[in-house]
Order: C-alpha cells, then sequence, then structure tokens
C-alpha cells in the first residue's frame, strides 16, 4: 500500500495498488513504471510506503473508516473501533424510529444479535452431528431394530453439548466474556504451543465410538 503526499505533508491518495496512471508535478508515471521503481525513487517523488493497521475483528467490532499520518518516510494507517455489534436482539426500525414489521404487517422484524446468532450456529452444529443417525431411530420405529447403546449415550451427550454451549453463550455478560468462548486456549508443550482447552462453541463430545454407524 502506497501513500501520495504534496509538497506540504498533506496526503492526496492512498493506493492498495497503483492506478494505469499518477500524475506528480505535472508528470505522468503509469503503473509498471511505479511498480518497477526503488522505495526510494518513490519517496524522491513523495510516494510513501504505507504501514497498514491491524484490521479489527469485523465479526464483533464495527469499525471507523481508516485513518492516515504521516510520520518520517512512511505513512501510518490507523484503524479505530465505531462500535461493539450487538449481543442482544432488537427491534428492527426505519430512520425515524418507526418499528419494521415482515410482510403479514403484524409480526415484528428483529436484528438478531451475535447471541442469537451463535445459538443458531449451535444448533445447526448438533443437529449435523446427530443426523447421521436418522437410520438407526428410523430402523428402530419401523423394525424395532435396538439403538446401539453407544449412539443413545453420544446423542445424549451431543443434546448435553449443545444445551451447554447456549447457557453459555447467553451468559456472557459483555463483548469480552462473548468472545472468549469463541477463543481455544493454549498451553506449552515441548517449547510448542498447543491446544489446551477447545473453545466452548466448539466443544463437543467426540464420536470416535459411533463413527461406523454414521450414513
Amino acid at each position: 500500500m502506497w501513500a501520495l503526499v504534496d509538497d506540504s505533508n498533506n496526503i492526496t491518495n492512498v493506493y492498495g495498488e497503483f492506478p494505469s496512471r499518477i500524475t506528480i508535478n505535472n508528470r505522468n508515471y503509469d503503473k509498471a513504471e511505479l511498480n518497477a521503481m526503488s522505495d526510494s525513487e518513490k519517496l524522491a517523488i513523495k510516494i510513501y510506503p504505507v504501514t497498514a493497521a491491524t484490521q479489527l475483528n469485523n465479526n464483533y467490532y464495527i469499525s471507523n473508516d481508516p485513518t492516515y499520518a504521516v510520520s518520517g518516510d512512511k505513512v501510518v494507517e490507523t484503524i479505530t473501533k465505531s462500535a461493539d455489534r450487538k449481543l442482544a436482539d432488537e427491534d428492527a426500525k426505519d430512520e425515524e424510529g418507526n418499528q419494521l414489521y415482515e410482510e403479514d404487517g403484524t409480526t415484528k422484524r428483529i436484528n438478531y444479535g451475535l447471541k442469537t446468532n451463535a445459538k443458531n450456529k449451535a444448533t445447526t452444529q448438533a443437529n449435523g452431528l446427530l443426523q447421521g443417525f436418522d437410520w438407526l431411530i428410523q430402523r428402530k420405529v419401523t423394525a424395532e431394530t435396538a439403538i446401539p447403546s453407544a449412539v443413545i449415550t453420544y446423542m445424549a451427550s451431543i443434546r448435553t453439548d449443545h444445551g451447554n454451549i447456549c447457557t453459555a453463550i447467553d451468559g456472557a455478560s459483555d463483548m469480552t466474556a462473548f468472545i472468549a468462548l469463541h477463543n481455544d486456549t493454549y498451553k506449552t508443550v515441548d517449547g510448542k504451543q498447543v491446544v489446551d482447552v477447545v473453545a466452548r462453541v466448539n466443544r463437543w463430545t467426540t464420536d470416535a465410538n459411533v463413527k461406523s454407524y454414521r450414513r
């Protein structure tokens, strides 16, 4: 990333990549010529390298537009947080603050928060983990063939996992607590960082004992 700086040290343009042509001090430079220049040659015509900011996690935060400032022989990008994304559900309203409704005219439209979305994801995951055993349930209903006890135990464990995950999500008091539910913790083993505890939202009972029954 590069920035064009004028003689008063004001940043006039920031480029992720150079356009086909830039005019600097009444001279045209094409993209190939600019890309072929060394950093010192770019600096000589007031094109400074940009030190990119660390991006905020868009899953959790709303970012302000980046800002740029000259610092010595480079330009520094800064990205700040505008707001946290909403954890809780909110009524959907228009710009005047009026409630929005679904097409039936009576059901309120809802802007779902991160907690609801996370619980819905957990439900989808739980269903996906269980659906491979549907054939055993159908066989039980139609042929009275017993479901293996290991499968019954596993399915019950997945339902318990789902409940625990949703309880943990509901219990997150703020964004920091909510994010923590999505992060593994690590420990050092033989000088290497390895996962110690899997993130709560990803912690499901292993299917090692029942894989052979999946279809």
